[in-house]
This record gives C-alpha cells, sequence and structure tokens, in this order.
C-alpha cells in the first residue's frame, strides 16, 4: 500500500463543553485549537453532547411533546379525494 493515501493519526482530545470532562484518543481529526496534555500536544474538538452529557447513556429523563403529533402528520399529508 502507499503510505502517502492514508491519513495520519493524531492525538485528539474531545472536550464535552455541557460538562467539561475530556477524552484523549487518536483520531484522524484536526482544529486550530492545541492543548499541551500530559506533555503530549493533543487538538482539541469541542462537542456539543458525548457519552458524558448524552440522556441515553446518563439515564435522564427528558418531557417530550407528543400531543397531536399523529394528528399534524395526518394532515400534512392528506390526500384530497377520497376512495
Amino acid at each position: 500500500m502507499k503510505a502517502e493515501g492514508h491519513p495520519s493519526l493524531n492525538n485528539v482530545c474531545f472536550l464535552d463543553v455541557a460538562t467539561g470532562k475530556r477524552f484523549l484518543t487518536k483520531s484522524t481529526m484536526k482544529s486550530a485549537r492545541k492543548e499541551t496534555i500530559d506533555g503530549a500536544e493533543y487538538f482539541v474538538v469541542l462537542r456539543d453532547v458525548t457519552m458524558d452529557s448524552h440522556p441515553a447513556y446518563t439515564g435522564e429523563k427528558r418531557l417530550v411533546d407528543t400531543a397531536g403529533r399523529v394528528e399534524k402528520f395526518t394532515s400534512k399529508f392528506k390526500r384530497g379525494g377520497k376512495k
């Protein structure tokens, strides 16, 4: 295989902006922001939602308004004539 055909792996820090938790890993992603963590330089990639703050992982329940959804769907896709 050609070496120049593959992207390089970089040290990346995914930062959850909601909780402030950092996830250190290797990725092909880059960003303009860099930080030195434990003596190594990392690209910092900001994320709004990660496994640390997503409700499916945290067990937090959120109220979803479902009233009128079926009616809204049927009115949106209602056909003009009767069969």
